[in-house]
């Protein structure tokens, strides 16, 4: 598998473009695009919180769903195309359901920065790819990505009262 190409790019814009998608409809602004070997675009997720509660992230609930369809085997020649960094969980889901690659936009890091101590989303600043590290498979990474563009939904989307 290689570095992020002209395909990755297209399909993290569309991850972004369904995080906006995701804000408009009153969720938190997360998507996710799985990424078969061919490059077709196999299945999206946008984050299912409030609806699944608190670990209704879109990388979560999509890992899942595609190793049920398909399968560790077939999911290890895909990618999962992210609008921001998979959190501890959603790598932890991505490496389970066997994802062989990862593609993200916006980091955990930039993200925690952005949005500081929300209570719906009280961000952990470790890495994907300490997760991913830490397991007996390896999975490659390739982010962050788009960050300006990626960021922008988050805008005026976690403010408290």
């Amino acid at each position: 598998m290689a570095p992020a190409g002209e395909k990755d790019i297209l399909h993290l814009r569309r991850a972004i473009a369904l995080s906006w998608e995701a804000k408009r409809r009153g969720r938190h602004p997360f998507a996710a695009v799985l990424v078969g070997p061919d490059g077709a675009v196999l299945m999206e997720q946008q984050n299912a919180f409030p609806e699944e509660g608190g670990t209704g992230h879109a990388e979560r609930v999509l890992a899942t769903r595609a190793e049920q369809r398909f399968g560790a085997r077939f999911l290890h020649g895909c990618t999962l195309v992210s609008s921001a960094e998979p959190c501890a969980m959603c790598a932890g889901a991505a490496y389970w359901a066997g994802i062989g690659r990862v593609v993200y936009a916006l980091s955990e890091r930039r993200l925690k920065a952005l949005i500081g101590p929300h209570p719906e989303n009280l961000t952990l600043d470790l890495p994907c790819r300490t997760v991913f590290a830490a397991g007996q498979r390896p999975v490659e990474v390739v982010g962050p990505l788009l960050e300006e563009e990626a960021e922008a939904p988050h805008i005026g989307a976690w403010a408290t009262e």
